[in-house]
């Protein structure tokens, strides 16, 4: 594929009002299959990477993913100068993962497993033996912590005691597991995922959370969207949004201020 029809696929992916241009180096890396260049805007492949098209077009829509951010930036801050290119946030995920969706709905990209039947096997084995199997075995573990709190209850012992010294469990992972064993989680998502859904208060938005899982939105693309339709029910704008982080600053600069005072304070009658 040439330079040119990189840059229309792209386009056609998501278009951009920020010029580009896409650079095929002819050369191999063994550190990275591309690169963006934010102040220049320009989109380095390394092709001699790629055995095949699908690479390719993997590596370019990941780059796109920096140029588009690069232009959100720009636009949001003008004056706030070019974004690192290689800073990859939940936001950078998320949206790299939506580009590969409209790709392979356009037919530009696809994770053939076809291609490989004895990978193909083994995806099966570890969704079915592995993924599923270790979540139904975390609700049941689950369910088992929630005996065992009513019966420290029950036997005056502390729970976390327990926790700690005799099970030698961290007690975020049992707070976890006690969750997920609580609601009705689809242990095929993986425990990982399931934490996610058990989290949200709401069952009809924890069914829509857990049929994100199941269509194949990545972990990432699931968390950026209930954090833009939390902020969305705030109606919390970019402004109030740095508002609140600076109140939040000058309070923690404030906190900090007062114990060097107390500090100079005691170090003075020392």
């Amino acid at each position: 594929m040439e330079n040119e029809k990189i840059k229309e696929m792209l386009l056609d992916i998501h278009s951009t009002g920020l010029e580009f241009t896409v650079t095929q180096t002819g050369k191999e890396s063994n550190r990275v299959n591309g690169l963006y260049m934010p102040d220049t805007h320009e989109i380095l492949l390394h092709n001699k990477n790629f055995k095949t098209e699908y690479e390719l077009v993997y590596t370019a829509v990941h780059e796109y993913t920096h140029h588009l951010i690069t232009e959100e930036s720009l636009e949001y801050n003008p004056a706030g100068g070019i974004p690192k290119a290689k800073v990859h946030t939940q936001a950078f995920w998320a949206k790299f993962n939506q580009l590969l969706e409209i790709a392979e709905q356009k037919g530009y990209y696809k994770i053939d497993l076809d291609s490989s039947p004895e990978l193909k096997a083994l995806t099966d084995e570890i969704r079915t033996n592995y993924i599923e199997k270790n979540g139904q075995l975390m609700i049941e573990f689950g369910k088992l912590l929630v005996k065992a709190h009513d019966l420290c209850k029950a036997a005056n012992i502390r729970y976390e005691d327990y926790l700690d010294r005799v099970l030698c469990l961290p007690r975020n992972t049992a707070k976890d597991m006690r969750k997920v064993a609580s609601v009705s989680v689809n242990p095929s998502i993986g425990f990982d995922n399931m934490k996610i859904v058990a989290a949200i208060k709401k069952p009809d938005d924890r069914h829509e959370v857990e049929e994100n899982f199941m269509s194949g939105k990545s972990p990432a693309t699931v968390k950026e969207l209930l954090k833009q339709k939390a902020q969305a029910s705030k109606h919390e704008d970019p402004k109030t949004k740095l508002e609140r982080e600076r109140n939040r600053l000058e309070k923690t600069i404030h906190q900090l201020q007062q114990r060097l005072e107390m500090i100079d304070e005691q170090l003075n009658i020392i």
